[in-house]
């Protein structure tokens, strides 16, 4: 089966400009791949690079070494070198990311914000503004804070934004970062469903799920990391 996201001698170091310029290993010869269908749990301790490995696939943090291919259009980006529209690209059509944080612009309608990925592609904008309630709403976000910036927001309810903007799309790859950090039972049962539904219609998918019930719940395998300093 083709891999959806193929990971091969991923290596990051970072140097602390501010501690002298100790340069710190975080990874050192990653391995992975990730086929449609799959949901894959990077497992380990807070530290180990977990995060690192999302946001190198996302092209957040540019990789020492490796490549890192997403199958897209048709074909394969190596987001370890591609050139910036190229990694734009690759996220408006394939890679859904959802952080440990949410970003958006202050003062946009969390509707607004929801919808962006789907007029990002073109969709018209009522639709996107309808497909974005309907996702809002999944996650228990009442209508009456769909018109509201969600910088005022608690940050469960700020999560379950971050959740929708990247779960309305039907991206065919996702990083989760701490998906259902801060949710309560009720809406971590709706994240889980979320994340079953899209691996059930190909979504290759790679979380990080410091949860042991929701990793258990979504995962089909879990491959622990190894400290950069044992790898090497």
């Amino acid at each position: 089966m083709t891999a959806m996201v193929e990971v091969e001698g991923l290596a990051k170091t970072f140097t602390l400009h501010n501690q002298g310029g100790v340069r710190l290993p975080v990874l050192a010869g990653f391995d992975l791949a990730v086929a449609a269908g799959e949901c894959v749990a990077l497992h380990g301790p807070s530290g180990i690079g977990k995060s690192t490995v999302l946001r190198c696939i996302y092209g957040n943090y540019r990789a020492d070494r490796g490549r890192i291919l997403v199958r897209h259009g048709g074909g394969s980006v190596d987001m370890a070198a591609a050139h910036p529209r190229g990694i734009l690209a690759v996220r408006r059509e394939t890679l859904g990311h959802v952080s440990q944080f949410l970003r958006v612009i202050p003062r946009v309608a969390a509707e607004d914000a929801v919808a962006e990925p789907l007029r990002l592609r073109g969709t018209d904008p009522q639709e996107a503004r309808q497909a974005a309630r309907a996702m809002l709403r999944r996650l228990n976000i009442p209508a009456a804070l769909h018109r509201l910036a969600p910088a005022t927001f608690s940050g469960g309810e700020q999560q379950r934004v971050n959740l929708a903007r990247v779960f309305v799309a039907d991206y065919p790859v996702l990083l989760l970062d701490e998906p259902t950090a801060s949710l309560d039972r009720e809406n971590r049962e709706a994240a889980i469903a979320l994340i079953r539904e899209a691996a059930g219609r190909g979504a290759a998918i790679v979380g990080i799920f410091h949860d042991a019930e929701v990793r258990a719940a979504v995962a089909t395998r879990t491959v622990p990391l190894t400290a950069a300093r044992e790898a090497a």
